[in-house]
């Protein structure tokens, strides 16, 4: 089994992981999307799940993108956060996000369904890092999703590159708050780190927040997420397409069904 690299000097009986623990975990998962959140994780758990801090190497290969589908069966489809190769022109990038464990083959499933549409990658322990003081778990499997259809292999005749975002499956804010306020909750730098390494940003963009022309009362942290939105690239120059939803509707999808 592979496992997290131990650290140099004597090993520790217990750290923040619990090691020499009988009921040490032997699974992690890296979430980069709305598993950075705690009230996200804790919502598929049913416990409280602690993650820390952590950053996936460029030499994993792939970029954090919004190319992942959800919705379509609810009538109300958006487009999530996924991962993909770079395209001509872009160079791999590191992944920001968080590890966090998995307590036994139960709760994994459990993540597995809620991750439907994606397949659960091993990621090679040299890959992952520390982002905090907590350090990285000295033993044990990561875990990391990854859209289906995308052939991590790149050979000839692999399936597509994920599927950007379009009138029908847009961003959508609500899906974006979460992950920035878990982004946040560890620190205004790496929810900038999270911005700057995500790809598609996209016009087609939809402020579906339940008051979203009083944001702060049902988003306690908008404010603050606007501000880095309006101000960090990529997310920036796509920031002023944002729309509410009967703008929205007027400008995206009335022309769409418009007849010819």
């Amino acid at each position: 089994m592979a496992g997290f690299v131990a650290a140099s000097g004597p090993a520790l009986t217990r750290d923040f992981w619990g090691e020499g623990l009988p009921d040490q975990p032997a699974d992690f998962l890296f979430g980069y999307g709305t598993l950075i959140s705690e009230p996200s994780r804790t919502a598929t758990s049913r416990r409280r799940v602690v993650a820390v801090p952590a950053r996936v190497s460029a030499r994993f290969g792939l970029v954090r993108a919004f190319v992942s589908r959800g919705g379509a069966r609810s009538g109300a489809g958006f487009t999530a956060l996924g991962l993909r190769h770079p395209r001509d022109g872009e160079e791999p990038s590191s992944i920001n996000g968080v590890v966090f464990p998995v307590r036994d083959d139960e709760e994994m499933a459990a993540f597995d369904r809620r991750e439907g549409g994606y397949q659960r990658v091993e990621v090679e322990p040299d890959l992952v890092e520390a982002v905090g003081w907590q350090g990285l778990p000295r033993a044990g499997r990561v875990w990391i999703y990854v859209p289906k259809g995308i052939d991590l292999s790149r050979e000839a005749g692999a399936p597509d590159n994920g599927v950007l975002p379009d009138a029908a499956f847009p961003l959508v804010q609500s899906y974006v708050d979460v992950v920035l306020q878990g982004a946040l909750a560890e620190g205004g730098a790496f929810a900038r780190e999270l911005i700057e390494t995500t790809f598609d940003w996209s016009p087609y963009w939809l402020d579906d927040r339940p008051t979203p022309r009083r944001p702060w009362a049902a988003t306690e942290q908008a404010g603050a997420i606007d501000r880095l939105l309006a101000s960090v690239e990529p997310a920036a120059s796509q920031f002023r397409n944002r729309l509410y939803p009967e703008l929205y509707a007027a400008r995206h999808l009335m022309d769409a069904t418009a007849p010819r």
